[in-house]
């Protein structure tokens, strides 16, 4: 079932070492964030932190209200954060809770990256 899929987080540079993508796999329900949540605190945001979300099948609102706060966060200290690669489900999502019209979205990683 979708809701039981552990969510797996890879953290990796960017093109650029002032980068950091999370590449996140597996549904981002509340069952799962705390893992994630974890790993945000443990690691200051770079200049821009990217949420590769396309291997996120499901979000639930515990996750977005975890990416939006990570978005604040980033924000409050002067750094940027995108969300890349979100499916039709997840940008509905976004579209309904009006979150498009705040969170930096991108079709992928690369194109959430300038050129370093």
């Amino acid at each position: 079932m979708l809701h039981e899929t552990p969510l797996t987080i890879d953290r990796r540079p960017g093109k650029s070492e002032q980068t950091c993508v999370y590449s996140l796999t597996g549904p981002l329900i509340l069952r799962n964030i705390f893992e994630l949540q974890h790993e945000l605190r443990r690691n200051p945001p770079q200049p821009l932190t990217i949420f590769d979300i396309s291997g996120v099948p499901y979000m639930d609102s515990a996750g977005m209200g975890l990416v939006m706060n990570h978005y604040v966060h980033c924000q409050t200290k002067g750094r940027r954060m995108v969300v890349a690669g979100a499916n039709d489900r997840i940008l509905g999502l976004f579209r309904l809770t009006k979150v498009d019209t705040i969170l930096p979205l991108a079709a992928s990683p690369q194109d959430a990256e300038p050129d370093a």
